[in-house]
């Protein structure tokens, strides 16, 4: 854990935003610009994403930027942390999604303005990350064809009925028929047949918990799916808990569908997983042991 940092020390700072990002109308960015100008860290630069594209390590470098304050949703965050490990800067994250996972594991659950007003005590703190063949999961990895699950989210969010339904059908297809996914190692007591989705997420240390998620009947498949996909809490169905572990194998039939950090990736038969320190620094405003 490093100190608490002056205020000071956090300019110059550039903000990143999504318009497609839960959290993102041109008044929220207004008022979050002026709470962080108010905070002493008024924003050199902002950058709209999509529409602009996110900052490499190399720009931030050149022109000395402390601070990338990204008010976004997990997905967007997660790329653009990816992309910066080992740069000497920290990274703001902010609630502009609609789950803010990551933002409440950093900030709790409260908004951006009161997260801004507590930068005078903020912290840099490096986190645990899961390392997989299809990138780095900092908050939680779903992997199995329940993970079909976020495409039917997408579809929704974007409010294309014709994509919904195609994309409803086939996460209901796959999450019932699909190959199973399988851990061969080392976890103990898992079913050997394998699971709908298996849920990995990293813990202080290096250690992650896993969960396997399966479905006895239509009830708890309805209630599992739209957990998936309306919450994005796993922990409201049925699932096993496996035990922790630093690293695990994940092995299927077909290719292995996964869920990182909310965004859909698709692996091969076979996936290693690793639990291990992310290379970037954090700004934490929780106070140490809370």
């Amino acid at each position: 854990m490093l100190p608490v940092l002056p205020v000071m020390t956090l300019s110059p700072l550039w903000l990143v935003t999504n318009a497609a990002s839960g959290s993102n109308s041109d008044a929220a960015v207004d008022d979050l610009v002026a709470s962080l100008s108010a905070a002493g860290c008024a924003p050199a630069r902002v950058i709209r994403f999509p529409d602009e594209e996110l900052p490499t390590r190399a720009q931030l470098e050149a022109d000395s930027i402390a601070t990338l304050a990204v008010f976004t949703g997990d997905g967007t965050i997660n790329t653009a942390a990816s992309a910066l490990e080992g740069w000497g800067g920290a990274l703001l994250v902010l609630p502009g999604g609609t789950q803010n996972l990551l933002s409440k594991s950093l900030h709790g659950d409260v908004p951006a303005e009161e997260v801004t007003g507590k930068l005078g005590s903020a912290r840099r703190v490096r986190r645990q990350a899961l390392r997989t063949s299809q990138g780095v999961a900092l908050i939680e990895l779903l992997a199995g064809p329940g993970a079909m699950w976020a495409d039917v989210r997408e579809s929704v969010r974007d409010l294309d009925l014709p994509t919904i339904a195609e994309t409803f059908t086939t996460a209901l297809r796959e999450t019932r028929e699909g190959p199973g996914v399988r851990l061969s190692a080392p976890v103990t007591g898992a079913q050997p047949e394998g699971y709908r989705a298996v849920r990995m997420a990293p813990l202080d240390g290096d250690s992650m918990e896993v969960d396997g998620y399966d479905f006895s009947d239509w009830g708890e498949f309805a209630a599992q799916g739209f957990a998936m996909l309306v919450k994005r809490d796993f922990r409201q169905g049925p699932h096993d808990e496996l035990g922790q572990c630093s690293s695990a194998t994940l092995e299927s039939d077909g290719p292995i569908a996964m869920m990182i950090d909310g965004e859909r990736r698709e692996g091969g038969m076979r996936e290693e997983v690793t639990c291990e320190e992310f290379a970037l620094d954090f700004l934490c405003t929780i106070a140490p042991g809370a």
